[in-house]
């Protein structure tokens, strides 16, 4: 071998060095999904199945473990990220994004910034709507906006539901009598079938289909500008009805949660290489045939965001100015 040769053999030896660290890196270890609450919901469903396709994406084929880890709305988990979970790419975790909200009005108490995390991306918005039951006449915005009352039911405060309509009678002035109380939402969709309540608000990928297909409820207004697939397009989004910079950024604030949806984070130490290998292999499974069947078996949808866009919204949020997110704080209550 001509020194030449032996030179060009060592500096392509060099320059694949951290390929292979790369990817010998998951070779023989595991990769945890930790999810912020028990088994069975939602949460617990979407990283389950991406739990399942994940590591077929990730150079050393890693084994993939799911780890319940519920308490205080998801905030446990999250907390984990930098308490006591290794920050070697190892950990990646699933929470409610409206503890977003949370940290903006209540910051003591949550004392997390969702901007010093790493998102790794989204597997779906969850989109919320309000709409009004077919026999009350209440068929768009304007016939919500000049109606004497509409009657809205939640469990209690501090639910999505409850926000939602405190939303339409804080920043829009709509008249509305709020019945809180409700176990559940399957009882507030009883009462409507009963005439007890005019309206309600929730997510859209849970209304029931047949009440879609039979029209037996018109949509009014949607709390974000992403659309679930298969949704209709003419619903409008709250925002075009903001009259100030600050209802709009209030809006804006709200709307970040439905349009993050079904997040997934590590914590920020996480070395740079190996996010990118993960948001890689998340971008991948999500564009899958086999997590795609399986996500519609399990009637899961499937609208993928990525990481860094997720990001950008977080900034949005909290960049936002102290007047607006005091009147988020007071909407909130």
């Amino acid at each position: 071998m001509s020194r030449l040769t032996g030179f060009i053999c060592t500096i392509a030896a060099i320059t694949a060095l951290p390929a292979l660290a790369q990817d010998s890196f998951y070779k023989g270890k595991a990769l945890t999904v930790v999810i912020g609450y028990s088994p069975g919901g939602g949460y617990d469903s979407y990283g389950r199945l991406l739990a399942r396709h994940i590591n077929r994406f990730i150079d050393g084929r890693p084994d993939v473990i799911v780890q319940n880890l519920p308490g205080a709305g998801s905030l446990n988990a999250v907390r984990q990220l930098d308490a006591t979970q290794p920050k070697d790419g190892t950990y990646l975790t699933a929470f409610n994004p409206a503890l977003i909200l949370e940290s903006l009005v209540d910051p003591n108490r949550i004392n997390v910034n969702f901007s010093n995390v790493t998102w790794i991306g989204s597997m779906a918005p969850e989109v919320r709507v309000c709409y009004a039951w077919g026999t009350t006449g209440i068929k768009t915005w304007d016939d919500l906006v000049v109606r004497k009352e509409t009657v809205f039911g939640s469990t209690a405060k501090g639910t999505a539901n409850y926000m939602n309509v405190s939303l339409l009678r804080k920043v829009f002035d709509i008249k509305v009598r709020h019945v809180l109380g409700f176990p559940g939402s399957a009882e507030q969709k009883l009462a409507l079938e009963r005439g007890e309540l005019d309206a309600d608000c929730g997510s859209w990928s849970s209304l029931p289909a047949e009440w879609i297909a039979q029209k037996k409820i018109n949509p009014i207004v949607s709390f974000s500008p992403s659309r679930e697939s298969g949704m209709p397009t003419d619903i409008p989004y709250a925002g075009q009805f903001a009259k100030t910079p600050e209802q709009k950024e209030v809006l804006d604030i709200f709307a970040a949660s439905s349009e993050i949806g079904r997040p997934f984070i590590m914590a920020k130490a996480v070395p740079e290489d190996r996010v990118r290998m993960i948001r890689k292999a998340f971008d991948a499974s999500l564009d899958d045939a086999q997590l795609l069947a399986d996500a519609k078996k399990l009637n899961l949808p499937i609208q993928a965001m990525k990481g860094e866009e997720a990001a950008k919204i977080i900034a949005r949020v909290y960049q936002a100015t102290p007047a607006s997110i005091a009147r988020v704080r007071e909407i909130t209550e």
